[in-house]
């Protein structure tokens, strides 16, 4: 048996479990990486705050032999509602990176979303898995270097854009800073010193990033001319690449599938995103990566859902935690809902089968819960499962 499959298998029950043990499986500077937020954190909290505040109203003496939890996302039939979101430097994480993870997620039957700061070629992720992959868009780079790489990613099979609005600078994430992030990922060796420790205390995880070939260089950010982007610029280079939507002209000219716009959190950029040729949107203040004090995922949903009026697909992500949350996410009118972290965990702990069984705990936990409300399809959830406060 392989060992990373016993690492991630009996002793996970949830995806709190996994992140335990990616705690113990990485340095503490990617372990904060994934787990932290902006500033205070607030937002962060507010997302799982937001879910733990619904409750559920289930009807019961109800025999259900099957649960389908199948749903159709932009015309391609998944597995279930859960996509995996494009989470980066997932290569620093683990070694097997995106592969493994768009691995995990085709044998799931559901989609993950390559981010541009991928550590693999996005024609290496694409050959290695056999469900459906959409491609996730940061200007980096600018235009030019961007056209090749949807142009690149449009040949390999990539079945939608999913362009990312709400960066247009990283947001102040202090954990990486107290953790020498930028020194650790840096050239100047005498600043990496006083941060050594606690990348030392892992041998196994140095061990295996050496022999990747240390901290990636990303493969789908060439600029014309110039060699792939180091991962250490990212930050600096996202300061020259914000998305507009002066910017979703050129974006449609450039690619001819779906566009998925991510970061809407107010029904009027949701409806700017509707005039700019979006055919889907996803709920999202980037797991309060970003702006700290913005609402909850979960809180700002039915605004989106209202303001579409069905006119696109809706999504959302920030604090899936447990089936249970996706349930609630759907009965509030998302077709589905995008996980992050919860799949990152797994992905430090133990690889592409530390993402397997992070999918595999949200798929139980979603046809448990399903059971439990008295609801045979995920197509069947409304608000009338949920005791909502009416204001």
């Amino acid at each position: 048996m392989n060992r990373s499959r016993r690492i991630a298998s009996p002793r996970a029950v949830n995806i709190e479990d996994l992140r335990r043990l990616a705690r113990k499986r990485v340095p503490r500077v990617v372990f904060e990486f994934i787990d932290g937020a902006a500033e205070d954190e607030l937002t962060l909290a507010a997302n799982r705050t937001a879910f733990e505040a619904l409750t559920f109203r289930p009807r019961h003496a109800l025999a259900l032999p099957t649960c389908d939890l199948r749903t159709t996302l932009l015309g391609c039939d998944i597995s279930l509602p859960v996509l995996l979101a494009p989470v980066g430097s997932a290569r620093v994480m683990h070694h097997e990176g995106e592969v493994g993870i768009a691995r995990a997620a085709g044998a799931a039957g559901t989609t993950y979303i390559l981010p541009t700061t991928s550590g693999y070629p996005l024609e290496d992720v694409k050959a290695a898995s056999s469900g459906p992959l959409w491609y996730q868009l940061y200007l980096i780079g600018g235009r030019e270097a961007a056209e090749a790489t949807l142009a690149r990613a449009s040949r390999a099979g990539f079945s939608a854009l999913v362009v990312t609005i709400d960066t247009p600078v990283a947001g102040m994430r202090e954990r990486d800073l107290r953790n020498g992030l930028k020194e650790l990922a840096g050239r100047n060796l005498l600043a990496k010193i006083p941060f050594l420790p606690q990348v030392l205390v892992r041998p196994r995880w140095l061990l295996n990033l050496l022999l990747d070939g240390g901290v990636p260089m990303l493969p789908n950010v060439v600029v014309p001319r110039q060699k792939p982007l180091p991962l250490l610029d990212v930050g600096a280079a996202l300061e020259r690449a914000a998305v507009t939507w002066e910017d979703f002209r050129w974006i449609r000219q450039v690619w001819d599938g779906p566009i998925v716009v991510k970061g809407v959190l107010t029904g009027e950029d949701a409806l700017r995103s509707v005039d700019h040729g979006a055919g889907a949107v996803v709920v999202s203040n980037h797991g309060g990566r970003q702006l700290d004090c913005a609402p909850a995922s979960l809180d700002a949903l039915p605004e989106v859902v209202n303001a579409v009026g069905g006119q696109v697909e809706v999504l959302m992500d920030g604090g899936i935690r447990r089936g249970s949350d996706v349930v609630k996410a759907i009965c509030l009118g998302a077709r589905a809902v995008l996980i992050g972290r919860a799949y990152a965990y797994g992905l430090a702990a133990a690889g592409a089968a530390g993402v397997e069984r992070a999918l595999e705990i949200l798929r139980a936990d979603l046809d448990r819960t399903l059971r439990l409300l008295g609801c045979q399809s995920v197509a069947g959830l409304d608000p009338s499962y949920l005791n909502i406060r009416r204001e």
